[in-house]
């Protein structure tokens, strides 16, 4: 019992904390639309398990931020700016490394890639993760306000997708800012931390890939049904593993190749089930595949929103 109340004093005194620092949006997105939360905060501390705060399915093993996903890697060319969550003084960044989806280089050191780092008042900070080679704005020492333009969405670090992975500490203490507190527990009734509160999403595609044919879902969950590389003359498959999924969800598959669209189809989930599998695909041209890389895209669609979704790559040879 005291330990029970021990543990709920240190998460009420932290909550109180959280609310000094109020988070502004820190994308120039709009989620549903133009990007998506991906993975949330790690709450279950057991090795291969993740727990979103909600209990659900939507983080990563380990996972130490929140993941602001964009729905197209020409948005990186475009430029997508990434924003101060609070007013604080930049502590440290980051503009050195190349926008680069095969990881090249990526040490456990430098996994964030191109960032930046504030510092907040009463030993709040901020991290921003994954900035494109040469946009970071600002240097260490400068004073930010909310909303200021800290650099652009890229492709440095650990990933092979464009997105922003924002993260929140008190010293060296992680903190989930949807729900402050300790990590080892979720759907904890204590308010979140940002200004303008963003609707969970329950739903989530755990994995998408490339096959040569319609793997079993045990297959997908394994990986084994994944496939790098593919022959020309074989058929091309894209498949996605779901949780949560919902009666009407639009399931889009579209698959681009050295030649443009191979195919671009959608359905709609009927009578879903927690954990499903979809694949889709296309048997070779008379003449075979062209030979180079193939661009999958899985996207769930509920009411004209994007709430979840997954790239795959595949190259032929």
């Amino acid at each position: 019992m005291r330990i029970a109340l021990i543990g709920a004093i240190a998460l009420l005194a932290q909550s109180a904390q959280a609310e000094d620092l109020r988070l502004g949006f820190p994308l120039d997105c709009t989620l549903g639309e133009t990007c998506y939360i991906e993975d949330y905060v790690d709450h279950d501390p057991t090795k291969g398990v993740q727990t979103d705060y909600q209990c659900g399915l939507n983080a990563r093993d380990g996972h130490k931020g929140t993941d602001f996903a964009l729905l197209s890697f020409d948005d990186i060319k475009t430029g997508v700016a990434v924003f101060a969550t609070a007013p604080g003084r930049v502590l440290r960044i980051r503009d050195e490394m190349p926008d680069d989806r095969e990881m090249r280089g990526v040490t456990s050191q430098n996994a964030c890639g191109n960032a930046i780092v504030i510092e907040h008042a009463q030993g709040w900070a901020s991290q921003y993760c994954h900035l494109r080679l040469g946009s970071v704005t600002k240097q260490p020492g400068d004073i930010v306000e909310t909303g200021d333009v800290l650099g652009l969405v890229g492709l440095s670090g650990q990933t092979n997708h464009p997105h922003l992975h924002f993260s929140v500490y008190q010293g060296k203490t992680l903190i989930d800012p949807f729900q402050p507190g300790p990590l080892d527990s979720c759907q904890i009734e204590t308010d979140s931390m940002w200004a303008d509160p963003i609707q969970y999403v329950r739903t989530g595609i755990l994995t998408a890939g490339f096959a040569d044919h319609v793997p079993n879902l045990n297959s997908v969950r394994n990986g084994s049904a994944r496939l790098d590389t593919g022959k020309p003359t074989r058929p091309i498959v894209i498949y996605m593993h779901a949780g949560h999924a919902e009666h009407g969800d639009v399931l889009q598959f579209v698959v681009s190749g050295p030649k443009g669209e191979v195919f671009n189809h959608d359905m709609v989930l009927k009578h879903p089930k927690v954990s499903q599998m979809r694949a889709f695909g296309r048997k070779a041209p008379s003449a075979g595949w062209a030979k180079g890389d193939y661009l999958g895209e899985a996207t769930l669609v509920r009411k004209g929103k994007v709430i979840a979704h997954r790239f795959a790559h595949i190259t032929i040879e």
